[in-house]
């Protein structure tokens, strides 16, 4: 049996998003299995591959099914079960309420742009802070001190993108948003 080892950061090419990704075995006995270190990994493993930025995809040793989506699902499980969590109890509920519905496609777009938006707001903050020289210990007592008025900039920042939700939905209903496809705009 291998030993477990931590996996070495990646090198450039490793990390391109042209490269192709690293490939973690899941094995019947919920063992994972790291082709490019030939070692078995923990979820505490892959979860620093996702904090550092790696490419990479859990395959289903038997079948080759992509797994990746259950394994990332179980990671953010055992985050919200433990410490803080990020998400609220009525937050999860509407998140269901959305399976299945007409516009989960669009809820899925609408959290996959926020997301993206935060983190490019992140990278800035983080870029912006080593340019002043800050320490990250220094910027984490300057985002402490900050975290209201942080709240409330990603407050308002979240009551716009309501905002601009409902005014889409309020276009559909008028039928403003389609002209001329039937069903959703008016026809002529």
């Amino acid at each position: 049996m291998a030993t477990r080892r931590r996996a070495a950061a990646p090198d450039a090419e490793a990390a391109s998003p042209t490269a192709a990704p690293r490939v973690l075995k899941k094995y019947p006995n919920r063992r994972l299995y790291d082709t490019q270190t030939s070692a078995y990994v923990t979820l505490q493993d892959v979860k620093a591959m996702v904090l550092d930025g790696q490419h990479f995809e859990v395959r289903d040793a038997k079948t080759g099914e992509d797994l990746t989506r259950a394994i990332l699902l179980q990671i953010i499980l055992e985050e919200e079960t433990g410490g803080v969590p990020l998400f609220s109890t009525p937050m999860l509920e509407q998140i269901i309420r959305f399976y299945g519905q007409a516009m989960q496609g669009v809820l899925q777009d609408y959290l996959a742009k926020n997301l993206q938006t935060f983190a490019d707001m992140q990278q800035r903050f983080a870029e912006q802070s080593g340019a002043m020289g800050l320490t990250p210990e220094a910027w984490a007592q300057f985002m402490q001190g900050q975290a209201p008025m942080m709240q409330g900039l990603m407050g308002n920042y979240f009551e716009q993108s309501k905002n601009l939700f409902v005014q889409m939905q309020e276009q559909m209903a008028k039928g403003a948003l389609f002209p001329g496809v039937p069903g959703f705009g008016k026809t002529k």
